[in-house]
């Protein structure tokens, strides 16, 4: 940088300030004494004669040297320990050719027009090591400042991404079982924060949904058991009111009857419970649902009314899973068609690739298409044909499809011209030979 700087100045005809940090000399052939010197060559070496050699004259081309050898002078006593004190010194040097000066500015420095000039400038150890210092204090410095801009830029930038969440968390904390109707609020910023607001806002919804869902079943478990409670109750009441006019085995008949229907509304509370408890399983055994559907049509006992239930199927229709539930999800489907069939009920199993599909077919009044879903739900009863009076609790489908499902199945009610027909798909087990 210092050389570039003394050979600019002499290109323009501009003698070089002696008043320097790093020593140079600039001589030139044809001249005894130098052209401009300065720093530590200046103090150390006054006189008239140069110092550092002069360049070869003419045309020859030499390699620049890159040391020099200064003669001590005696009478200087150097102010630093690595100052100017003779001996061989590195330099760096550039020739500035008779050419390279422009019109006029070989006299403005004292040298004949044809003259070859050279600039040397010495490379000392205390030199590099003051701009070293310098170099590192000015990186220290700005590393320093750069450190806290950055951390006041950071804290700052975390500050203002982080409040869509701060938002989020005073939001949710206010968030109750009682009460998780709250959401928050979706920024439009469109990036992560956006994902987490929405996915809250899900969690929150389904968490409103299963509250809603708790308060509606115990609402509808208590109306429930409020009502044969209720018929139970006033019987009693009546009978030992009055007995001498009480016909005591109509009463414990109807005490027994109602008493069979708490029963039956408590074991499907209970397996209800169990059920959302349980995670959804495929057991070690294997179940063939056409022997399970023959047997039950030939158990199935006799009805008030006349019916024919045939199991149409003969192929083994395996399915993997546990026999008391799917006896359970089975007999469930066969009491709902039994309810309301007119006079027949048809069960059909069949394979179909991997599937098992069983049906269960009715000649009843039907389902309409609307409601086609809400009879899975709980302590739903449609009106008219599928109606209390026929001694249902309603949670006869909902406990079928529970069932299914746990057993990564389907239940749904398939479109029919007459009555009801649900169908049932299931996994079908490997045969020996696929396992």
């Amino acid at each position: 940088m210092q050389l570039e700087s003394l050979c600019e100045q002499l290109r323009q005809g501009v003698v070089p300030v002696s008043t320097s940090a790093v020593p140079y000399e600039v001589v030139a052939t044809g001249r005894r004494t130098a052209v401009a010197s300065g720093g530590a060559l200046s103090t150390a070496y006054p006189g008239t004669h140069h110092v550092m050699p002069a360049p070869p004259a003419g045309t020859a081309e030499l390699i620049p040297p890159t040391t020099v050898h200064i003669p001590v002078n005696r009478h200087y006593e150097p102010r630093e320990k690595f100052d100017m004190a003779g001996g061989t010194q590195r330099v760096v040097t550039a020739d500035i050719q008779p050419g390279d000066l422009k019109r006029g500015k070989a006299a403005a420095l004292g040298v004949a027009a044809d003259a070859r000039m050279r600039v040397y400038v010495v490379l000392l150890p205390y030199t590099a090591e003051a701009n070293t210092k310098i170099t590192d204090r000015l990186l220290l410095q700005a590393g320093l400042v750069g450190l806290v801009l950055i951390a006041a830029v950071a804290y700052f930038a975390v500050r203002i991404a982080l409040r869509p969440v701060e938002a989020i968390r005073v939001l949710t904390a206010s968030v109750t079982a009682n009460d998780p109707r709250e959401r928050v609020t979706v920024p439009a910023t469109g990036h992560e924060i956006t994902a987490l607001a929405t996915t809250i806002n899900s969690t929150l919804q389904r968490l409103d949904d299963a509250a809603a869902q708790q308060r509606r079943f115990v609402a509808d478990a208590a109306h429930e058991l409020r009502s044969p409670l209720t018929t139970l109750l006033a019987s009693l009441e009546v009978a030992l009111a009055y007995p001498e006019r009480t016909d005591w085995p109509a009463a414990a008949t109807t005490a027994a009857r109602q008493t069979r229907r708490l029963q039956a509304l408590a074991e499907d509370l209970l397996l209800l419970a169990r059920l959302d408890t349980r995670a959804p399983t495929t057991g070690p055994e294997t179940v063939d649902l056409t022997d399970l559907a023959s047997r039950l049509t030939e158990q199935y006992p006799v009805t008030e009314r006349p019916l024919t239930l045939t199991c149409d199927s003969t192929a083994p229709a395996p399915a993997p899973g546990n026999p008391d539930e799917y006896e359970r999800l089975l007999r469930n489907l066969i009491d709902n068609a039994a309810r309301h069939a007119t006079h027949r009920i048809q069960i059909t199993v069949r394979t179909q690739n991997a599937w098992v599909v069983l049906t269960v077919h009715d000649d009843g009044p039907g389902v309409p298409t609307a409601d086609a879903e809400r009879i899975f739900e709980r302590f739903v009863r449609l009106d008219d044909a599928r109606s209390r009076d026929q001694g249902g609790t309603g949670l006869g489908l909902a406990i079928a499809r529970d069932l299914a499902h746990r057993h990564r199945g389907t239940l749904t009610l398939t479109p029919r011209t007459l009555g009801a027909c649900f169908e049932l798909r299931l996994p079908r087990a490997p045969a020996p030979a696929e396992k």
